[in-house]
């Protein structure tokens, strides 16, 4: 094995290279990047000294390691260990390895804090935030574990410094180590986290007073002695023992990060062995190197772990059988490699093509059977891809979103494998000829020949690409652009593709060959440019025993643009012009599985004699002068012609749009309407028609009968005056509803108090459709039917009667005594939910019984927002149907008014008010918060009344009540349509609550330093959540990622009564209204400052978003408000015909945002709650999940 070990070295160089290349932008790991300590985090101090011991640290909970689930304390020593027993006085400085004692080495070496050479801090740490940072840390190094600590000890080695022994090393005078070691310990399991921070390690050598001499540091686990009558030593790994591998700590890992490394220390599966993680920086490795190739891995001699053999190699999670001999693992040699022997099976997620088996019949194997030995180190990356294509002369696009690309590279071959999902066949067959929507990965790892670079080396995986690709003898263009946004946290590089435009029809079951060709790539600071004219081949499926092949032309030109380092000297000696050669291009869409495959080899290198290239046309090196829509032909030599795309016309130089309308009036034909665009024209029917197959325009009525009432695109009145009435086919007729009359289309109420029908000892109340009767004073009845007596008072009625009989101010011609309280009613008798004190101005919140609701009193001269939770009684008269009135097409706004939903379609960003109707009438209820599901076209409110939360599809139908039990006052709510949960606020039980949408797997995120919160916005692409708090003594917005952690307050100042909150998904701005300052503010939860939008507001409540402008509903004027963003004005009001106090508003979009978070797909992978955070997720389990099989991870 030794000499296997002593061959590896230039692999194991060029595998390290690329790793810390593609580690990211974060680097080395910084010194604040340390798990917190000091005396300010409560830390106890070792004494300064040398070979200094500490006391026990008790622990509150219990350390688990190799084969031991009881450890109740550890010791701290100067040199480096932490020790689960009591070491002996004569093993107080390093010596033998292993030692007597159970040991954790993160640096054991001989180090002094004598004379305040460094300190030495260690506590046990039970805060969340600190047993949070722990389990990120596990995740990354074990992501297949769900591993949660309740116990952390945090042990840290500040600026130590090395003893040096009677003669000091000059070499060694000012060198100062900084290193940490975290123990991680759940109810099963322990982890170590071993910290090295950038510049951590200046000397990695002390010297032995043993020895006598300088001997090299060790990381290093002991079991120590085991054995009831005959000790002997116990299971142990040395990890590092050498300069070179000790120096490596700070710039690998084995946990994806640089300098953090993990390892389980203690649960089942490390009765004989510590468990490495097997996490490479930034790659899922895999690759497995020559014998020839280790010639300089650090000679570990095997005398230094005590025993004559043992394999090479460190326990993995899964492995079986046992591990009784130590193993040793230098940092150098990565911990995904393996020993030399037969290759594995390494688990992919997507297919890839076979490349010996002919063209014509192509066949794919599952990569889970790819043997990945050493033709290099595979890089992934991951993206979305969405496009919106015309397909051959069709006048209708085909649109996908969020469809999901995997590319995967093996790097030292060039090639990439590129996988698109979920693309519809209707537009798949057309994309086969876009290898380089691939192929631009292909150029980012190109193998590079000598003096000549790659993508990657250039732009370092961050760029933006823009290309056009014209089609030669189709008209229009197709655009891609792409997005990189370089190396995720997984090692994964990260991009974004938007396919727009026109693409030739290729008949279904055809095959596309592209033969191999070369592209010249043009250098100057920031951009990079190519073009080239190709063809490819169309086969078309068998037929008559003939299948046809017909050859296309088309026309790449594409800009790379990125971000340069000034710094990079390299980049100067960069040649202007580099030509890419790609060969091996196979393509293939599998309708069933509606995937479409890119695989293309390439290098990158100088311009070839003999290729195209090599003559340097203006065609291929970008300077022929053609106008950009044209195309250039290239021809003998130098010479070239430019032609015009069709669609213009010119001489090449110089091309104009064709006017296809104005030259060919019917070329849409009948009942369409022409509209130009550059290089083309598009047709739209008019309105009662739509495409037909054929591609014409035909009259709606001729396909299928439409019911303009179920639609909701008929024009009768509105539902609360008129019905519609469909009578067949696409007819319907309008009747006005009972208490209004007309001729359906305009109906007027209806004064049913003329004569009035009511008893004749009661009054008559004529309203909109209806009519209400109250008997008169001395009567008693429902006022249909009076009888002498007096009505029975309400309980506010009677309090009022007591407290001013009392004062002797039952006149109400005489004035109240000074100080005296006495509650208001409203007309039904009940508590008014705002009272306030005459005297003092103080006003508070009341509930239905006149209590005052606990946290509300505000100052003189500001009124709370009290919230009813009373329902109006129902007035005598027609019944309202409660199901959902479909709403029609476009964006609309939905506000709440007691008792219903209403919605005010929008045209751009104008309220279209003649428009506004009812969307839902539910008159039992008091509903506050509204939230829309761009999804399923789904709103969801809060009901303080009952209290409840309820939703209802605007498609029409029932409503239906989703959660009913364990509320208070439910007033905010917000949805993750990503993540498919919603959040509420509950001011009657101060917490934050999340559940899925359909109202199960309920979990309440907070329940502290909650007073009155209320609104409730998410950011779903961000996984953050936001709300506001209107306490009267401490108003604030606050804001945390949905699953609960990194809670903080966003805006604590110049705060009065924050009601409403918006967050705008387009343009990531949260604002809220105010109704304390009366003001309307916004800021980029990025960045802290906020901006003023408009002061002088009357009393807003709530607040949406949509385009430039704010909506927000106004209790004083019991209206709809638009305000311009960009002018800071109110541009527009809108009056509901009911004038009643209005509640929640919100935007319902045509369609959802674009964006995408880690719960979108199959739920995170989470068995029940998946809740998004920034760049990641967290499962959770619902509370009360007695029994129920969930995991819960990061």
């Amino acid at each position: 094995m030794l000499a296997a070990m002593r061959r590896s070295g230039p692999a194991w160089t060029r595998a390290l290279l690329l790793q810390l290349l593609l580690a990211g932008p974060g680097g080395c790991l910084s010194r604040q990047e340390l798990f917190p300590f000091g005396p300010g985090q409560g830390d106890l101090e070792l004494e300064a000294g040398d070979d200094r011991i500490s006391p026990a640290l008790e622990l509150k909970g219990a350390l688990r390691f190799f084969d031991k689930s009881d450890i109740h304390s550890v010791y701290v020593t100067t040199n480096g260990i932490i020790a689960t027993s009591e070491p002996p006085a004569k093993e107080s400085h390093p010596g033998l390895f292993p030692p007597t004692f159970g040991a954790v080495a993160p640096f054991l070496a001989d180090l002094d804090t004598t004379d305040g050479l460094g300190k030495v801090y260690y506590r046990e740490d039970l805060s969340p935030s600190v047993t949070q940072l722990a389990a990120e840390c596990v995740q990354r190094g074990f992501p297949e574990v769900s591993f949660q600590p309740s116990s952390v000890v945090v042990v840290t080695w500040d600026s130590v410094a090395p003893y040096q022994g009677p003669s000091k090393d000059p070499a060694q005078e000012g060198k100062r180590n900084t290193f940490q070691a975290v123990l991680a310990s759940s109810d099963s399991s322990s982890y170590a986290i071993f910290l090295y921070p950038e510049d951590g390690l200046q000397f990695s050598t002390t010297f032995s007073k043993k020895e006598e001499d300088q001997v090299p540091a060790l990381v290093a686990f002991s079991q120590g002695l085991v054995g009831l009558l005959w000790k002997s030593d116990g299971a142990y790994n040395i990890f590092a023992n050498d300069r070179e591998s000790i120096g490596n700590l700070a710039k690998s890992s084995n946990s994806g990060q640089q300098g953090v490394w993990v390892f389980e220390i203690g649960s089942p599966a490390t009765a004989s062995g510590v468990i490495s993680s097997d996490v490479n920086l930034g790659l899922d490795d895999g690759t497995e190197y020559d014998d020839e190739d280790y010639d300089s891995v650090t000679h570990l001699g095997l005398e230094d772990v005590g025993t004559t053999s043992f394999p090479y190699e460190t326990p993995r999670r899964g492995d079986t059988g046992t591990h009784n001999r130590p193993s040793v693992l230098s940092p150098r040699h990565l911990a995904t490699e393996r020993p030399p022997g037969p290759p594995t099976e390494r688990t992919r997620s997507f297919q890839l093509p076979v490349e010996r088996f002919p063209q014509q019949h192509p066949q794919v194997i599952d990569v889970d059977e790819v043997e990945e030995t050493g033709v290099g180190s595979p890089q992934r990356v991951n993206g979305k891809v969405k496009g919106r294509i015309f397909v051959g002369n069709s006048q209708v696009p085909i649109v996908f979103e969020n469809t999901d690309l995997h590319s995967y590279v093996v790097m030292n071959h060039g090639r990439s494998y590129t996988a698109i999902s979920t693309i519809p066949e209707t537009v798949g067959y057309s994309l086969l000829p876009l290898a380089p929507v691939g192929g631009i990965i292909g150029w980012m790892f190109a193998v590079e020949q000598d003096g000549f670079k790659n993508g990657f080396s250039i732009t370092g995986g961050e760029f933006t690409r823009q290309a056009e690709v014209t089609f030669v003898g189709h008209p229009g263009k197709l655009v891609i652009k792409q997005q990189f946004s370089g190396i995720d946290e997984h090692g994964h590089l990260t991009i974004d593709t938007e396919l727009e435009g026109h693409v030739p029809q290729i008949p279904f079951g055809s095959s596309v060959h592209i033969e191999p060709y070369t592209e010249l790539y043009h250098y100057s600071r920031g951009v990079i440019t190519s073009s080239s004219t190709r063809e490819y081949t169309v086969t078309e499926p068998e037929r008559d025993g003939a299948a046809p092949s017909h050859v296309h032309t088309y026309q790449w030109r594409q800009t790379i643009t990125f971000q340069e380092c000034t710094h990079d000297d390299s980049q100067l000696a960069l040649p202007s012009t580099q030509q890419l050669s790609v060969d091996s291009v196979f393509v293939l869409y599998n309708q069933e599985e509606r995937i479409l495959r890119y695989a293309l080899s390439n290098s990158i290198g100088p311009v070839r004699d003999g290729s195209p290239d090599a003559l340097q046309n203006p065609c291929y090196i970008g300077t022929h002068g053609c106008d950009t829509n044209a195309a250039c032909r290239p021809g003998p030599g130098t010479q070239f012609t430019c032609e015009c795309s069709i669609g213009f016309r010119g001489d090449g130089r110089t091309c104009s749009d064709i006017d296809e309308c104005l030259e060919q009036p019917s070329v849409c034909g009948s009942h369409a309407i022409c509209n130009n665009h550059p290089g083309t024209f598009r047709c739209e029917c008019v309105e009662g028609h739509r495409f037909s197959e054929e591609g014409t325009c035909v009259a709606v009525v001729d396909e299928r009968p439409i019911n303009y009432c179920a639609s909701g695109l008929h024009d009768c009145d509105i539902p609360q005056r008129a019905q519609c009435i469909y009578t067949g086919g696409s007819s319907y007729t309008c009747s006005c509803l009972p208490g209004f009359s007309g001729d359906g289309r305009a109906c007027q109420d209806v004064d049913e108090c003329q004569p009035s029908r009511c008893h004749p000892d009661a009054f008559c109340y004529n309203t909109p459709g209806s009519f209400t009767c109250q008997c008169k004073p001395g009567y008693q009845g429902d006022g249909f039917h009076c009888v002498p007596g007096e009505a029975e008072k309400t309980r506010c009625q009677h309090e009022r009667e007591h407290i001013l009989g009392a004062a002797g101010a039952a006149d109400p011609q005489r004035p109240r005594p000074p100080g005296l309280f006495v509650p208001e009613c409203d007309e039904h008798g009940h508590y008014t939910p705002t009272q306030c004190h005459g005297s003092t101005g103080y006003c508070w919140c009341v509930d239905r019984d006149g209590r005052e609701v606990e946290g509300t009193r505000t100052r003189p001269g500001m009124r709370p927002p009290c919230l009813s939770t009373v329902a109006p009684p129902i007035d005598h008269g027609p019944s309202v149907p409660t199901s959902v009135i479909p709403l029609p097409p476009g964006t609309h706004l939905l506000f709440a008014q007691t008792g219903k939903i209403e919605h005010l379609p929008l045209e751009g960003s104008t309220m279209k008010k003649t428009e506004a109707k009812a969307l839902l009438h539910a008159p039992d209820k008091v509903i506050i918060g509204l939230a829309f599901d761009c999804v399923d076209k789904m709103v969801y409110w809060t009901d303080i009344s009952e209290p409840s939360i309820g939703r209802a599809s605007l498609h029409g139908g029932e409503p239906t009540t989703i959660i009913r039990q364990d509320l208070g006052s439910p007033e905010g709510i917000a949805l993750d349509h990503l993540g498919r949960n919603i959040f509420w606020t509950d001011s009657y039980l101060d917490r934050i609550e999340v559940a899925k949408l359909d109202g199960t797997q309920r979990r309440v995120l907070f329940e502290t330093d909650l007073v009155n919160p209320r609104g409730i916005v998410t950011d779903s692409v961000r996984g953050n959540l936001y709300w506001t708090d209107w306490n009267r003594d401490s108003p604030k917005i606050e804001t945390s990622y949905m699953d609960g952690t990194n809670r903080r307050i966003l805006v604590q100042d110049d705060l009065g009564l924050p009601n409403g909150l918006t967050f705008d998904a387009y343009s990531s701005q949260l604002c809220w209204v105010d109704a304390g300052t009366n003001r309307a503010e916004c800021l980029s939860p990025s960045q802290p400052s906020r901006r003023k939008v408009l002061e002088g507001l009357q009393y807003p409540f709530a607040v949406t978003s949509y385009g430039k402008n704010l909506y927000y509903t106004d209790w004083k004027t019991n209206s709809v408000v638009a305000v311009d963003l960009a002018i800071s004005k109110e541009t527009d009001t809108f009056h509901p015909q009911k004038q009643t106090r209005l509640y929640g508003v919100t935007t319902a979009l045509s369609q959802c945002p674009q964006g995408h978070n880690y719960c979108s797909v199959n739920n995170g992978g989470c068995t029940h709650l998946c809740l998004a955070t920034p760049g990641s997720r967290t499962c959770r389990c619902p509370d009360n999940t007695l029994g129920v099989d969930c995991i819960e991870r990061k």
